[in-house]
């Protein structure tokens, strides 16, 4: 395990999944300043994270099938301009194309990123939880950032967000200890080895697509709470704007929780245990977030929520991978990077909803989609494929050079 270079993949993970937990953050404060109606806000919602849905399958494709390690950098890069310039302008549709472009430059980091964090974990999955945590970890910093910069400074100071991008892509650039070695060389040995590991094994594309129906189930209520927990303690539960970002800090920061909990009850108990409890768990708690009565209930509920759906997170990266063990950046891809992006595609019809009935409504609407990856996700079988062996040093030379 290269232990520098995970730990910097890792940081990169934060500063990538800081922009992506800064869109929700910033919703309440363009709701106040802008006037926009919850269909409005939904629809910005739409632009960052179902955008970003629709090109996460080409970024994909595009790791497995060659090596594009500057999509790193200018993929939280462009998160960082989309969200920061976002606050600056005043038009509407200027804002939903700058969340766009923040939504396609999430999409284009994750994919390379885990690629990357793969071979600098030697394929342990331990690596690739701390990498995983190291988003979460960004997206629970999102909420105080926003309130601090946006709270004091109002919207005209969100261009002081893309400093943390600016400062991580000089340090990129600069290639320090953390980075000695070149996109190919990393790649192509954990491309050898997973084709090693998969001992001519085929893609299950068929237990894949069930998978992948899951994760999207999945999507649709983690991206909506994500985006009206706040706005919900604001405006049905009547507390301030930071009080409102308090509890999706919680929420969020309760996912790395999770996500730590799942890895350990995994090796443990067994990945499938993990999926199944995971779902099991979070439908009655998101229920108790639709109908919590009082603040309390609500922080309390949002941050099981949090850390109940993300139990079955680093199951589910590492199960997509065995059942596509020939394309890992697009398994991957679609797993770690998806998973977070796709429910954007339902935020306009939660916001509609929202506006006609009620965020409560829109949330007991969740419960209900909820139910159908819940029942899916019973369904799914375990897929083992044989460990790898260790590679002489000369045979990673030869697969590099390959």
């Amino acid at each position: 395990m290269k232990r520098g270079q995970l730990s910097f993949l890792t940081s990169t993970h934060l500063v990538d999944d800081l922009y992506q937990g800064a869109i929700p953050a910033l919703l309440p404060f363009l709701m106040s300043e802008r006037h926009y109606s919850y269909a409005a806000v939904s629809g910005l919602a739409f632009a960052a994270s179902g955008i970003s849905s629709l090109f996460q399958p080409l970024f994909g494709l595009i790791a497995d099938r060659s090596t594009r390690t500057w999509l790193v950098p200018t993929g939280f890069c462009s998160a960082a301009a989309g969200v920061s310039a976002a606050g600056l302008v005043h038009n509407y549709w200027l804002t939903w194309v700058l969340f766009a472009l923040a939504g396609i430059g999430i999409a284009a980091y994750h994919p390379p990123a885990t690629s990357h964090a793969r071979a600098a974990g030697g394929s342990s999955q331990t690596a690739m939880s701390v990498f995983a945590v190291g988003g979460t970890v960004g997206g629970a910093l999102a909420p105080p950032l926003v309130t601090l910069v946006v709270g004091d400074l109002g919207l005209a100071g969100s261009w002081l967000l893309a400093i943390p991008a600016v400062v991580w892509a000089v340090l990129w650039a600069v290639k320090g200890p953390w980075m000695r070695w070149r996109g190919h060389e990393a790649v192509q040995p954990l491309n050898a080895a997973r084709n090693k590991q998969s001992g001519g094994a085929a893609d299950d594309w068929r237990a894949f697509g069930r998978l992948v129906a899951v994760i999207l189930g999945w999507s649709v209520p983690f991206v909506a709470v994500n985006s009206m927990v706040a706005l919900h303690a604001q405006r049905d539960l009547h507390q301030s704007k930071a009080v409102g970002a308090a509890v999706l800090t919680a929420y969020v920061a309760a996912q790395a929780i999770g996500m730590l909990g799942g890895g350990w009850m995994g090796d443990r108990y067994g990945r499938m245990v993990t999926i199944r409890w995971g779902y099991l768990l979070s439908l009655p708690l998101l229920a108790g977030v639709a109908w919590s009565p009082s603040l309390p209930v609500l922080a309390v509920c949002a941050a099981l929520f949090g850390a109940a759906m993300f139990l079955s997170f680093a199951a589910q990266v590492t199960l997509a991978q065995d059942y596509l063990p020939n394309r890992p950046g697009t398994a991957s891809g679609l797993a770690l990077g998806m998973a977070i992006a796709a429910g954007g595609l339902c935020s306009p019809l939660l916001g509609w909803l929202a506006d006609a009935h009620g965020l409560r409504s829109a949330f007991w609407a969740l419960v209900a989609v909820f139910v159908v990856p819940t029942v899916l996700a019973l369904t799914l079988q375990d897929r083992r494929l044989a460990a790898a062996e260790p590679q002489p040093a000369a045979a990673v030379a030869e697969g590099a050079a390959g």
